[in-house]
């Protein structure tokens, strides 16, 4: 995989502006990866997976159905 998803320690006093609550299931082991790196990097879990997420958009590749 050529790109990284790169995480540093948090700087204090960044706060978003604009945030919804959403309900997400996800797999215990993939919730547990979440938590030791947010323990490592000083970030809450909620943090990291909008930036995990916002890097999976950003380098997202659509492809559509034949026929579409």
């Amino acid at each position: 995989m050529a790109d990284k998803f790169v995480v540093r320690q948090k700087k204090p006093d960044k706060k978003e502006d604009k945030s919804v609550v959403m309900t997400l299931r996800i797999d215990r082991e993939l919730q547990e990866e979440f938590d030791a790196l947010a323990a490592k990097s000083d970030r809450s879990r909620n943090e990291l997976m909008c930036m995990a997420l916002r890097y999976a958009l950003d380098h997202l590749e659509f492809i559509p159905e034949a026929g579409e």
